[in-house]
């Protein structure tokens, strides 16, 4: 089971990353003055990474158990949460995070790093 731990250590090693404490909570940025790719939650239960409003309801609805958002809170941003004792392995972790830091990474850092976040083709 991933933990608050492993979060850092995986976002950490995403090209540019850096932590910063804001509102109180570690967040992850892509390069220094970045955008925020992730979030460690008060708790250290969940993370709020980016995820594009479109795709949004569907993961919500097809993983309740994993993803959810915060009313009042989330609704009106291109952000999810996860809690990270739902997902399946590190493995995941690490995709989500990827993900999440190529929504935000400047485009230099993206096109130094193509291969991040960039989900791997069904064979």
């Amino acid at each position: 089971m991933a933990t608050a731990d492993d979060v850092r250590r995986i976002a950490l090693s995403l090209p540019g990353a850096v932590e910063k404490l804001a509102w109180g909570m570690p967040t992850f940025r892509a390069g220094p003055g970045g955008k925020i790719f992730a979030s460690l939650d008060d708790d250290d239960q969940a993370i709020g990474v980016k995820c594009p409003k479109e795709e949004r309801a569907e993961l919500l609805a097809s993983e309740p158990a994993k993803f959810f958002i915060r009313e009042g809170h989330d609704d009106g941003y291109a952000w999810v949460r996860v809690r990270i004792g739902a997902l399946d392995d590190e493995e995941e972790l690490r995709v989500i995070l990827a993900d999440s830091w190529r929504q935000v990474a400047p485009r230099r850092l993206r096109d130094q790093y193509p291969e991040v976040g960039v989900p791997p083709e069904q064979g």
